[in-house]
């Protein structure tokens, strides 16, 4: 420990990304395990504004920095400070990127072995109230002066780290160095705990932030090695560096297949719709069809956008697919299309309006309607999928009910079933939509001998 060498860095920036912001001001600090042997800073010209936001934090404005050097003309300094040395800082990652990026955009190859104080504090001095360096130098009694400027908080940096390294007596920062080790990929604020407690099984992860709320929810084969592929790489976006810093624990959920972990996963975010879950949403249905009866006596059937709280027949993608069933149906049963409506009108279309004479007696055109919608029920069928368990003394079981998911979980080998509907007793409930069902469909194509459907044999249960 005492050979290495340690370049304690601390950067201002133009905003919270590196392939879109610049740096403002570098400090770096030269320790040897022992003391401060060398430091150096600047200011540097980003060559874009200041944004009004920076400069109420960190007081650097766009005429500080107008006849500052621009990186490429401090390029070569920052490299020399910085070769051979492990790379030190608070919320490391941040830094390293910004440094990473700029160096490479000025023509210098640079990697380096990376050092997180804010994870090193966790693991030195854990159970502090909070990590950041402010909180955390007046919980440990660090002075630090000119706050948010890259010199002030490089010299608080350094303090930090020279008490660190006193009062590591299990040489944590040691371990966290290791050539092998995880530490340094893990976001700041994640303890190694929890990360160290994934299993490699299939399962559903859930992200938190500091305010315990869901952030981000996956599904995985193997959770461990999902989990830390999110950690893996060098993406330097604004959206990635927001999503490291917003976790701060992870619980997760072992299934006993990938397809129970896709169901749960799918179900999880349609509960929790977690601020970085983005691309179920475009499977969202958005139309429905609905089926009411008038005061006249009559049933109608409709197209609508699906609204909270008011249950449909079906749903829909698409506005077209649900008149086109509706059309069949109109076709199918002979049903009057003066009882239905096919969405609302065009923005500038009047609505077309049907004479009232000659209506069919209301308990024949109701008895119609009841026909179609009970064939739509027909045509979606009942089935079990059974599968294997999470352990060798159970089986998983996914209950699906007229063409729409109705549950799932996992029942003992000992109990018996004399029809496959019994499996519906088993699951727990869950709320279903179209692109569970896709997952569902194409599970029951592949391996249709690991489905029983509704007055079938169940000797294999």
């Amino acid at each position: 420990m005492k050979t290495m060498q340690y370049a304690i860095t601390d950067i201002e920036t133009t905003g919270g990304n590196a392939t879109g912001s610049r740096i403002t001001e570098i400090a770096i600090i030269i320790h040897d395990g022992e003391k401060v042997i060398d430091r150096w800073e600047t200011l540097v010209n980003p060559e874009k504004d200041i944004p009004l936001p920076i400069f109420a934090l960190t007081g650097i404005n766009n005429e500080m920095v107008r006849h500052a050097p621009v990186f490429d003309e401090v390029a070569g300094k920052v490299f020399e400070l910085l070769s051979g040395r492990i790379f030190v800082a608070h919320n490391v990652n941040f830094d390293y990127s910004f440094v990473k990026h700029q160096l490479g955009q000025s023509g210098f190859t640079w990697s380096a072995k990376k050092l997180c104080t804010v994870r090193a504090a966790r693991k030195i001095r854990p159970g502090l109230g909070s990590y950041s360096l402010g909180n955390l130098c007046r919980a440990l009694d660090i002075a630090i002066e000119n706050r948010h400027r890259a010199g002030g908080d490089a010299d608080a940096t350094a303090t930090l780290f020279s008490q660190l390294l006193q009062w590591d007596s299990e040489c944590e920062i040691g371990k966290m160095l290791r050539k092998a080790s995880q530490e340094q990929r893990l976001p700041p604020n994640l303890p190694r705990e929890d990360f160290d407690q994934l299993p490699e099984k299939p399962g559903v992860y859930y992200f938190y932030n500091e305010a315990k709320k869901v952030v981000y929810v996956g599904k995985a084969v193997n959770l461990k090695k999902r989990v830390a592929s999110h950690f893996t790489g060098h993406k330097i976006t604004p959206q990635r560096q927001h999503f490291l810093r917003d976790i701060y624990s992870i619980s997760f959920e072992v299934c006993a297949t990938e397809l129970m972990a896709l169901l749960l996963e799918c179900t999880e975010i349609r509960k929790l719709w977690p601020v970085y879950n983005k691309a179920l949403k475009r499977f969202e249905a958005k139309f429905g069809l609905y089926d009411y009866e008038a005061r006249n006596g009559y049933r109608y059937l409709a197209v609508g956008k699906l609204r909270k709280h008011q249950s449909c027949i079906q749903t829909f993608y698409h506005e077209y697919e649900a008149v086109h069933t509706l059309l069949g149906l109109v076709d199918d049963f002979r049903i009057d299309q003066r009882f239905c409506i096919y969405g609302k009108p065009a923005e500038g279309e009047l609505p077309v309006k049907h004479a009232s004479t000659n209506l069919p007696a209301p308990e024949q055109h109701n008895l119609r309607v009841a026909a179609a919608l009970n064939s739509l029920s027909q045509a979606r069928p009942s089935f079990a999928i059974v599968d294997k368990g999470r352990h060798a003394d159970e089986r998983s079981c996914i209950w699906v009910e007229n063409g729409m998911f109705y549950g799932m979980g996992y029942v003992d080998n000992t109990v018996g079933f004399t029809e496959p509907s019994g499996v519906r007793e088993y699951v727990t409930r869950y709320k279903g939509n179209q692109y569970v069902m896709q997952l569902i469909d194409g599970f029951v194509k592949k391996y249709p001998g690991k489905v029983l459907y509704e007055n079938q044999s169940v000797e294999r249960l």
